[in-house]
């Protein structure tokens, strides 16, 4: 069991877990849990295009570890997005095979800080998942980057569905050849007994989202939650490697921040005050 201080009030505790799953031979999923980054990737490819994918990727986001202040300056969203393109250009040169590309989806958490106020600064590619747990209420804080995601979103295809649809698995965005790397980001406030979940779709395969809810409110303790997480995808199929991040925070500083929209999302109304994720230059802030 991990703790960490950090930006001052922040304490965390946090727990992790991993299986290949019950029908693949390779785990192809890697994840980052410590100091300040909290983070999965899935890798794609096959032949184990998809494991050296998604380490190659793990790899190049490990300064986030020591925070956004210490590893980009500050930079925030900025930052990480310049840590990505490296990353994106060390999975597209990965060759294990004649044909064979390798790419990884990325998502996940980074503590940060905007005008003394503790954040999460959240970032997703692909379409593992970042939830948050607050108040009782499970949240998607991400938004899958997937082709069953489109067409939910233009109304063809029900929740019901995406869950079975034959397409379900393909990504539209991801690190590596032949999608396009553009992370979206937000920022949310840190807030005390808070829970973030960061997953594979391993898990969001298996199980949805009101159970998954249910065994974060029953289990207390986060390393023994994302046990139980794993334990019950393998349980209800196991059909995808599987690997769940569980963040608990157990003491925050004032709660002073607001939710963002996704980065690129321009449109503003005068109730929309929410502090945005979007890659600007220090003049421009």
């Amino acid at each position: 069991m991990n703790t960490l201080n950090g930006l001052e009030s922040v304490v965390l505790r946090w727990g992790s877990a991993t299986h290949t799953g019950a029908r693949r031979a390779l785990n192809e999923d890697h994840f980052l849990a410590d100091g300040f980054a909290f983070l999965v990737a899935d890798g794609m490819g096959g032949h184990e295009a998809g494991d050296v994918a998604s380490s190659t990727a793990i790899d190049a986001l490990l300064p986030l570890t020591a925070g956004i202040q210490d590893a980009l300056e500050g930079d925030g969203a900025a930052g990480v997005e310049r840590l990505l393109a490296t990353a994106h250009g060390r999975v597209a040169a990965i060759v294990t095979e004649p044909g064979k590309e390798a790419g990884t989806t990325v998502s996940g958490v980074v503590l940060a800080e905007q005008d003394g106020v503790p954040y999460w600064l959240v970032v997703n590619l692909g379409d593992s998942r970042t939830y948050l747990l607050t108040d009782g209420e499970l949240e998607q804080v991400s938004v899958d980057h997937s082709e069953v995601q489109e067409l939910f979103d233009a109304g063809v295809i029900t929740a019901r569905e995406t869950r079975t649809h034959p397409r379900r698995h393909v990504v539209t965005r991801a690190l590596g050849p032949g999608a396009p790397c553009a992370a979206d980001f937000w920022y949310l406030p840190v807030g005390e007994h808070d829970r973030v979940l960061v997953c594979s779709d391993g898990l969001s395969g298996e199980l949805d989202d009101e159970r998954i809810a249910q065994v974060l409110l029953e289990v207390p303790d986060a390393q023994s939650a994302a046990d139980r997480l794993v334990h019950e995808a393998l349980a209800a199929g196991g059909r995808d490697n599987i690997t769940v991040v569980v963040v608990d925070v157990t003491a925050a500083g004032d709660d002073d921040g607001k939710r963002t929209a996704p980065r690129g999302v321009l449109v503003l109304t005068d109730e929309d005050t929410r502090p945005r994720a979007d890659l600007v230059t220090e003049g421009e802030r």
